[in-house]
């Protein structure tokens, strides 16, 4: 597989609402080293300090971020969806951006469609979400480069065992992440980033909602444009 720069001036990641940015993280200041006992000291007087800055000790000190906009980078990594995901066994946490808005908009439609279907609750209307939009300029491997034998179970849009298996190994190498093909937008292109800072801190842009009409997400809602947006 070869290295690449992934230059993507406006890569986008679409996260819940409901997660707002850790103060601690917007205003902490000090050496990173120090960072676990000034928590458990501030927890000591703050006691959902802990819940909101999650397992800090999961980012190394020389990774870690602050200053506006951090948290939008350092949840996904002390925040860990114990379920995983394409390139995450559950132990570890990947921050996952498209090139484009639409890849990032098709890319979280595909896990809310399966969400809204396992619950089964007929037609409904999604939690608000929000768009951060920001800059990615590092090295990332190119997963179109494998060999198709290789790169097809990378890629399978069901089944992240092959996937899982080559980012645990290649995150113990200390690369910044994989580069891949999109496989729910069509022509579009995903980073899976294992390390805080190979990613720009983003800002967010509009908040969205999405409409579940019983069978699929038809639409999405922009607030910005005050206007249901057909799929």
């Amino acid at each position: 597989m070869k290295s690449r720069l992934v230059s993507w001036p406006r890569a986008t990641r679409i996260v819940a609402s409901r997660f707002p940015p850790v103060d601690l993280f917007e205003r902490i200041s000090l050496d990173p080293k120090d960072w676990d006992a000034f928590i458990a000291l501030e927890s000591l007087v703050n006691p959902r300090l802990r819940q909101d800055v999650g397992e800090i000790s999961l980012v190394p000190p020389e990774e870690r971020l602050s200053g506006p906009g951090a948290s939008y980078v350092m949840a996904p990594f002390t925040h860990v969806n114990p379920k995983g995901s394409r390139f995450s066994d559950g132990s570890y946490g990947v921050y996952y951006a498209g090139r484009t808005f639409e890849t990032a908009l098709f890319e979280t439609i595909y896990h809310f469609e399966q969400f809204f279907a396992d619950a089964d609750r007929g037609v409904r209307r999604s939690e608000q979400m929000r768009v951060l939009v920001g800059v990615i300029n590092a090295d990332f491997l190119d997963v179109a480069t494998m060999p198709a034998a290789g790169c097809g179970p990378i890629l399978q849009p069901g089944d992240y065992g092959a996937a899982r298996a080559l980012a645990v190994e290649l995150r113990g190498e200390g690369v910044n992440g994989l580069v891949y093909p999109s496989v729910r937008h069509s022509g579009g292109e995903c980073v899976a980033a294992f390390r805080p800072k190979a990613v720009g801190v983003p800002a967010q842009t509009k908040h969205l909602a999405y409409h579940w009409d019983g069978a699929r997400i038809d639409k999405y809602f922009d607030y910005d444009e005050t206007q249901w947006i057909p799929l």
